[in-house]
């Protein structure tokens, strides 16, 4: 087949004294999330939806949170190098589509900005990238506040 599907998932608490970091963008907040890098859950997401579609594990293998050289590191930078990757060659995104799951704060402010930063890294258009997001309807732990989930769905086509 020329094309390939692939799904990824992650989740991050809140943490003092951090700044929140979702799809490459900075959004005010009183509180960030924890995590060894820069805790982009949505970023993180995405990169374990592109391993995913080539069955090359997940972040967590490629870059271990037992690794200084990945702390506190931009995730979009993680992505870069996720897309670099030989098995990426020969294959282009068709589009990906990001579901950020949080009560708090109230994040449609910042969409399009998203959808601007992951249009660049990725080297997509516009209409290419979708940023999505969610409330639990204050259930679980992400309804309660206690930090964000994010989904992320991408289609790859073979080049040529």
């Amino acid at each position: 087949m020329n094309i390939r599907i692939g799904q990824g998932f992650d989740v991050h608490k809140f943490a003092e004294n951090r700044e929140l970091i979702l799809c490459g963008v900075k959004v005010p907040c009183e509180t960030g999330l924890l995590g060894h890098s820069d805790a982009d859950v949505a970023v993180h997401a995405l990169m374990d939806a592109l391993l995913g579609a080539f069955a090359l594990s997940d972040i967590g293998t490629h870059f271990p949170d037992n690794d200084n050289s990945y702390k506190n590191i931009d995730s979009t930078l993680l992505l870069k190098k996720v897309l670099a990757l030989p098995e990426f060659a020969s294959w282009k995104i068709g589009n990906l589509d990001i579901t950020i799951i949080a009560q708090k704060p109230k994040l449609a402010p910042y969409r399009e900005a998203m959808q601007k930063r992951m249009a660049e890294v990725c080297g997509l258009p516009l209409d290419a990238v979708s940023v999505k997001f969610t409330t639990t309807e204050k259930l679980g732990f992400t309804g309660r506040g206690e930090g964000i989930a994010a989904s992320a769905v991408v289609l790859l086509g073979k080049k040529g």
